[in-house]
């Protein structure tokens, strides 16, 4: 088993690319959606180890090292998924196999990694036109949920609405209303290998939904929900002798060694 005591340690990870080009964004994210997801996370989660990578360091912040020392990663990408290096995606690819929690952040749902993780498009119907939102618990029972008010209001952001081309979740927590009556699967969990998965939609990097303090509780409550539960390993195939298997036929019990005869009053 993993040790649950020790601090959790979390990388968020952010394509850095609407800041650095778009002057809006960069107004109502001063230290980046990766900023401001950081923040949310360190505010729910005081003991958790938070840090920081994008897309323009090297290895896009993702090297080994990074990777093997992170329980949970967070991952939102927009612009330029097409330029996440396929070599990077492969190995986040094993680390999530291997254990290490994923949270896939709104326009993630097309990143390399959701979508190699999917194995389906990823694809759904979308509008950019200051919708409000309403995000419904349907899964109270659910930790992703505690603290969560039900529904979640966020009076503007992008629609994202059905078909949502991805596989049937095992777990769905939260479904999106929207103002022209489309309707979201917008939390979903999964398990891939010993890795766990949460899909999260609302946060899209025209609205400030990453300061918006509920939003912010769900990405925490996410982060804690993903950590792995047991050690790292990669799922293997592994061969067994046939003697392994009549290894407990031999048994050395009651009959091969009988109790002493009981002592006579």
């Amino acid at each position: 088993m993993s040790d649950t005591t020790a601090p959790l340690r979390v990388t968020v990870w952010g394509e850095n690319i609407h800041e650095k080009v778009e002057a809006h964004v960069a107004e109502r994210y001063p230290d980046g959606m990766h900023g401001a997801i950081a923040a949310g996370i360190r505010e729910n989660l005081p003991g958790a180890e938070v840090r920081i990578a994008t897309m323009d360091q090297p290895e896009h912040g993702l090297t080994d090292e990074v990777l093997e020392n992170t329980d949970v990663l967070t991952w939102w990408g927009h612009a330029d998924h097409a330029g996440v290096d396929d070599l990077i995606v492969d190995r986040v690819h094993r680390h999530v196999l291997s254990g290490m929690g994923l949270l896939v952040l709104h326009s993630g749902h097309w990143s390399k990694i959701f979508g190699k993780l999917m194995g389906t498009t990823c694809t759904l119907r979308w509008r950019s036109e200051h919708d409000q939102e309403l995000v419904w618990t349907v899964n109270p029972q659910h930790p992703i949920t505690i603290g969560v008010p039900n529904p979640i209001v966020i009076p503007e952001q992008e629609m994202y609405g059905e078909y949502f081309d991805v596989p049937t979740p095992d777990e769905l927590i939260f479904i999106s209303g929207f103002t022209g009556g489309e309707v979201f699967r917008s939390g979903m969990t999964y398990r891939r290998g010993f890795g766990k998965i949460f899909f999260f939609s609302p946060g899209d990097q025209d609205f400030p939904v990453y300061h918006h303090k509920d939003i912010r509780r769900v990405i925490a409550n996410g982060v804690e929900w993903a950590r792995p539960e047991r050690e790292r390993v990669m799922p293997n195939l592994k061969r067994y002798d046939l003697g392994e298997y009549f290894d407990g036929q031999h048994y050395a019990g009651p009959f091969d060694h009988p109790l002493e005869a009981p002592v006579q009053a």
